[in-house]
């Protein structure tokens, strides 16, 4: 269901951008970056967050770490990961499929500015061995992203 949430949100709102399906799994950084042929950092993970009683969703290249009191100065208030359950219940994606497209819910998406740093970037597509390339704008753009600065 979720890689089809997915073609239909691009189907929706860009069809020029395909969905890469590989017969490997890319559900970590090193095994997408491994399969795709790219550095780690330009693997765009998509990280599940529970803010005071607000769950959000923060992109970030894939080797940056979340900088906590980046994150409270920026969120207002401490930051905890979702469960995989709750990240399944919520986004309607497996974990290693999590991205900002098709969602079950309407979210807030947040794109870390380390995301800036390459022309192209590959989130997940809502299953485990799935991608888009994407220059990190326009995907702040189709998913009405803010700019944040909550990375080490």
């Amino acid at each position: 269901m979720s890689l089809q949430s997915v073609r239909q949100f691009f189907a929706d709102h860009a069809p020029d951008i395909a969905i890469i399906e590989l017969n490997q799994s890319t559900a970590t950084v090193a095994l997408a970056a491994a399969a795709h042929g790219v550095e780690p950092g330009q693997i765009a993970k998509t990280l599940s967050l529970k803010i005071k009683d607000e769950v959000v969703l923060v992109v970030a290249k894939g080797d940056a770490r979340l900088d906590n009191k980046k994150l409270k100065a920026a969120f207002g208030a401490k930051a905890r990961m979702l469960s995989s359950d709750e990240v399944v219940m919520i986004t309607g994606h497996p974990v290693g499929g999590v991205c900002p497209f098709g969602l079950e819910n309407p979210l807030a998406v947040y794109c870390d500015i380390s995301l800036k740093h390459y022309t192209e970037v590959l989130p997940a597509a809502g299953a485990i061995h799935s991608a888009v390339r994407i220059a990190p704008e326009r995907m702040a753009q189709l998913t009405n992203a803010t700019w944040v600065d909550v990375c080490q």
